[in-house]
């Protein structure tokens, strides 16, 4: 009776129990759009900080999402690739989580985790090309080049302008010395897309391994022209003047992109290569000294070029 005239005249019970989930869906709300705001403003540690406190709440499939993606960002793949299984626990049927841990396990290079994933995606949604693309990624990781070029030809056949299938098809294609199918593909790239670097890198590529060496010098300065920052271009640029012992022009594609990017560490490699083949021992060192202190995880590569060109040293007029 007590309890009744309270309520009846305005006051109410108190309930232990409701009064927690309340305060519990308060906090959990304060921790999860604070870890969205600094996510936005770029605070990422802090972010992941409050999507583990609002996950230990409740363990909801959006925050999860969130938490994922932000250690992806930061480069915590094991941390990522947890929190994406916890999402398959969630909601087991949806494709997208599996095809993010099949990225997740490509970047680990475990291809194995990452074929299982792409499997199961396509299970759940077979007409989807993405998930083919990375099924042929995690088997062209296991070196099953066959399968990988079957499943990006499904890839295709899904969508016929899908151009990552294409260029990966035809970089298999290539490492199988397929040349000709390969530039099939690489021109259905240009076709669509004149300007694509990538096609254009790879379609040097193929003309240096056919004999077309100025073909292939054309295309690479072509993509030094679209992008004076593609490194790539000056690279394969260089190293076939190199190749035909056009060492001055090398050095001077060397120079320009140590000049857009001084500090890039393969352009010093290969200037000092250069300069050692034209003759100029100091040059040489003083290039190869410069991408050591750029990229000290190169030592063991360069010490070994070192070692290379002893014997060259003794033929060379100083």
């Amino acid at each position: 009776m007590a309890n009744f005239l309270k309520s009846f005249f305005g006051g109410k019970t108190e309930d232990p129990q409701a009064e927690k989930e309340k305060n519990d869906k308060k906090n959990f709300e304060i921790f999860k759009f604070d870890g969205l705001r600094a996510q936005r403003m770029g605070q990422l540690e802090y972010a992941i900080k409050c999507f583990n406190e609002a996950l230990a709440i409740e363990e909801e499939f959006e925050t999860l999402s969130y938490l994922a993606n932000t250690q992806i960002q930061l480069g915590k793949l094991e941390e990522a690739r947890t929190a994406l299984e916890r999402m398959v626990i969630l909601e087991p049927e949806l494709p997208s989580t599996y095809i993010t841990l099949a990225n997740v396990y490509f970047m680990l290079e475990n291809y194995d985790s990452m074929k299982a994933n792409a499997e199961k995606a396509i299970e759940l949604e077979e007409e989807n090309p993405a998930s083919y693309l990375l099924l042929a990624k995690a088997e062209h990781g296991q070196k099953d080049e066959f399968n990988a070029i079957a499943h990006l030809t499904k890839a295709i056949q899904i969508k016929e302008d899908y151009t990552e299938a294409y260029l990966m098809r035809a970089e298999v294609l290539q490492g199988m010395q397929q040349y000709g199918e390969a530039m099939n593909d690489v021109e259905k790239i240009l076709e669509q897309t004149p300007d694509d670097e990538n096609a254009l890198l790879l379609r040097g590529k193929l003309k240096e391994a056919t004999g077309d060496q100025e073909g292939a010098r054309q295309d690479y300065a072509e993509v030094t022209e679209i992008n004076p920052f593609n490194e790539q271009a000056y690279l394969n640029l260089g190293q076939l003047l190199i190749s035909e012992k056009e060492f001055d022009q090398a050095i001077e594609r060397f120079d320009e992109a140590i000049e857009i990017n001084p500090n890039f560490a393969r352009a010093y490699h290969e200037r000092g290569r250069a300069k050692l083949l034209k003759g100029d021992k100091d040059g040489s060192v003083e290039d190869m000294k410069k991408a050591l202190e750029l990229n000290p995880d190169a030592e063991n590569d360069i010490s070994g070029q070192f070692n290379n060109f002893k014997d060259l040293y003794a033929n060379i007029p100083l």
